[in-house]
């Protein structure tokens, strides 16, 4: 249960995205001038992308927006600094 739901936390942003972008390639594309800052979200900031696609209008990014972008950014940054201390606490393990 815990592999599924690590799984789900790491692909599910990613699965997100690109349902979206394959159900409404119009919408995605509007909200992206070039095609490497979607790509770029996809691959190192899967959260933030998610988010940015959700909450932003066609008046850009206001208010309560900017609370919800920054949550998203910081759920992103914590899986990498997880990952990190993961790695640094595996390297101190001795086996046998």
């Amino acid at each position: 249960m815990c592999c599924f739901f690590t799984a789900l936390l790491v692909f599910g942003p990613r699965l997100a995205i690109l349902v979206w972008w394959i159900y409404s390639p119009v919408y995605i594309n509007s909200l992206f001038q070039t095609w490497i800052w979607p790509l770029l979200g996809f691959i190192f900031l899967p959260w933030t992308t998610l988010m940015y696609t959700l909450v932003v209008g066609p008046g850009g990014l206001m208010g309560f927006d900017w609370l919800w972008l920054g949550l998203a950014f910081l759920a992103d940054i914590s899986a990498y600094a997880a990952g990190a201390a993961r790695r640094r606490d595996a390297s101190f393990y001795r086996g046998p």
